[in-house]
């Protein structure tokens, strides 16, 4: 690429202490379909960073294939999913999730975020059975597509109300890494989200891994017959050894920590350079994405040397454009950048 990229935070390929990893092990030979003993390690060190020792933990390769597997066996086919509007299964999953056969039910967020009231007033709105689909699962993004970040408070609260109205609660955790490194989070943990969540991912693809994410399932219901679902879902990979290795990998030597700090910091230097050059932010910054309000002459001659999204136009000839930083962005790149804005 000719321009500099803050698109997204997979750009690049994998932490090279994975990619060691992947060469070192690459001639071993080991059984197929994630039984194999990087698996097995790896399934035993997430699970112990969940404080469950026993809960079951599935790879599977990205987001949309786990979103739409968890969905598929936790629902009855009558059953809907209650999400923000900016959720991911509703604004950038091509319909997977209704391809399944299960409504979503979008509740509006200015911030990404899903509220106890918001719950509320989706599960009254959608109560005339048997006529409408039944809200049967919550659905929340940590962090969020606005990159904010719920704190153990919220979850809570979240827990409480879909406990009072029987919904499971399902927590896509594409970016959970930088959520639990936020101060926002309040220092939610990932033992915290396994005792709040029925079911949760944690995401490895934007964690540093070369692909992959790991499904957890701490509600005992939702466990019988997973390897069913995954196969039928064309999850269960043959040479399954490659998630286990990067996942060992990840949560062996504090990695999938160390890459998310090194995100969000550079995230806050980029919030901080775009305050001080006298421009807005659309939203706080609590995680690894920036949203800068700026002029549209500025986004073009910016163009020209990054590449980021223009994420929604604005008045005044100002948009809204996403920066995202990763465990990999270069420090002198966001150095340059705010440099820019500066001059």
């Amino acid at each position: 690429m000719t321009t500099y990229s803050f698109l997204d935070d997979y750009s690049e390929g994998c932490h090279p202490e994975i990619l060691q990893a992947l060469q070192e092990t690459n001639l071993e030979q080991q059984t197929g379909y994630g039984d194999d003993d990087y698996s097995l390690d790896a399934r035993a060190l997430v699970a112990e960073a969940c404080g469950q020792p026993d809960v079951p933990v599935y790879f599977v390769s990205g987001g949309t294939l786990a979103n739409l597997i968890i969905s598929a066996a936790a629902l009855r086919p009558y059953e809907a999913i209650v999400s923000a509007s900016s959720g991911h299964i509703a604004t950038r999953e091509t319909g997977a999730i209704e391809a399944t056969g299960h409504k979503i039910i979008t509740v509006a967020s200015t911030n990404g975020k899903v509220t106890p009231t918001d719950v509320e007033a989706a599960v009254a709105a959608n109560g005339h059975a048997p006529h409408m689909a039944k809200p049967a699962m919550l659905y929340v993004s940590n962090a969020t597509e606005f990159g904010t970040v719920y704190s153990r408070e919220e979850l809570l609260a979240l827990r409480a109300c879909c406990d009072s109205h029987g919904l499971l609660l399902m927590i896509d955790g594409a970016r959970l890494a930088v959520a639990l490194a936020s101060d926002k989070s309040n220092g939610t943990t990932l033992a915290d989200i396994a005792s709040i969540a029925d079911v949760f991912w944690i995401g490895g693809t934007k964690a540093g891994a070369l692909f992959g994410e790991a499904i957890v399932i701490p509600n005992e219901r939702l466990r019988s017959d997973y390897e069913f679902h995954l196969k039928q879902r064309g999850a269960l990979l043959a040479k399954g050894r490659v998630l286990g290795v990067q996942f060992r990998s990840l949560f062996g030597d504090g990695l999938f920590e160390q890459a998310a700090a090194i995100s969000n910091d550079l995230a806050q230097t980029l919030a901080s350079g775009v305050a001080s050059a006298g421009f807005a932010l659309a939203a706080q910054t609590e995680s690894n994405q920036v949203f800068a309000v700026l002029p549209n002459a500025l986004i073009g001659r910016l163009s020209e040397h990054f590449s980021f999204y223009t994420w929604e136009p604005r008045p005044n000839d100002e948009s809204v454009v996403r920066l995202v930083t990763s465990w990999a962005t270069d420090a002198s790149q966001v150095e340059r950048f705010v440099s820019m804005l500066a001059d």
